[in-house]
Parts: structure tokens; C-alpha cells; sequence
């Protein structure tokens, strides 16, 4: 869900809140309030809303996924068969090693991050989403390493800073 036209999507001190929040996600409400220095009513309506507008979809702990014994991380383009989208979508959801599929432009349609535990491992993988109904052909890239992890914070902090 997305702002509408006089809407909006992020204040100051919403995207303080959200700062706050993505350094303690543990944090309770009356503490947040306390921290930002605005009444404990603001901060909940405030939450609501994100939360309603879809911007603020939950607190999931942050994992190391090779702490975890998943140390292998790859990224597969994947061609599929005209209208099959939403059909190869669903399946690859079904594979465990699959974090997250992008519909795409340029040279895919999809961009798959997988995660595996080996280069064997790795290889069953991709022997999974190659078996996907639909998936015409498929190119593969293990990342060695992750110099900027996914991030907010830096947007966070010019919508907390007014820019």
C-alpha cells in the first residue's frame, strides 16, 4: 500500500520512531515515547498507521544466516515462460533455500537470492528451481561476499533530519 497523492509517507519523527525502533525493536511503547520526548498516545497512532499503511510490517529478529550453517549465498536470473509468473512465484516459495524472488526487467524475469550450505548443497538448490514448472532457463552467481548489507537506516536518517 502506498501513500496517496496528499499523503505523506514519512515524517521527522516518524522515521525517528522508526530508528529508535530498528536499533531496539524490543522496545515497548511508553519507552519509545520517553526517548522521542511526544506522549505515549502519539507513538501507538503513529505505529497504527505505518502498520495499516504498510510501511511498518513487523519486528523479525535479524539473522546471520552463516552463523546458522547457511554460509553460501547465490543469486539466480531466471527466464520463465510467458505468463507464468505468479505459478513459478508460488513454487519457488515452496524451496526453504529461497529468501526472496524480484520480478524484474532487462535480460530475466525473476531475480532469486537463495541461501545453501555448500557448493553442493548450493547444486541441489538450483537443481530445485531448474525443475520449477515454467522456469526456461536460469543464470547463477555465488556472492563472496556482502560489502553493504541490506539497509534503511541511511533513508531513515535524512527523513529524520528533514532532507
Amino acid at each position: 500500500m502506498s501513500a496517496t497523492a496528499g499523503e505523506q509517507a514519512l515524517d521527522e519523527l516518524d522515521a525517528r520512531l522508526l530508528l529508535l525502533l530498528s536499533d531496539e525493536p524490543r522496545l515497548g511503547v511508553l519507552e519509545c515515547s520517553r526517548r522521542l520526548g511526544v506522549a505515549r498516545g502519539t507513538v501507538q497512532a503513529r505505529m497504527d498507521r505505518m502498520t495499516r499503511r504498510g510501511i511498518l510490517r513487523g519486528f523479525p529478529p535479524e539473522l546471520d544466516l552463516a552463523a546458522v550453517g547457511y554460509g553460501l549465498t547465490a543469486f539466480a536470473v531466471l527466464e520463465i515462460a510467458q505468463g507464468r509468473r505468479a505459478s513459478v512465484a508460488e513454487q519457488l516459495s515452496a524451496i526453504d533455500e529461497v529468501c526472496e524472488v524480484h520480478a524484474t526487467t532487462g535480460q530475466g524475469d525473476l531475480f532469486v537470492r537463495m541461501v545453501a550450505r555448500s557448493n553442493d548443497d548450493l547444486q541441489r538448490v538450483i537443481d530445485r528451481v531448474v525443475a520449477v514448472e515454467g522456469v526456461r532457463r536460469t543464470s547463477t552467481a555465488i556472492a563472496l561476499s556482502t560489502p553493504v548489507p541490506p539497509r534503511v537506516r541511511p533513508l531513515l536518517e535524512r527523513m529524520a533530519q528533514g532532507r
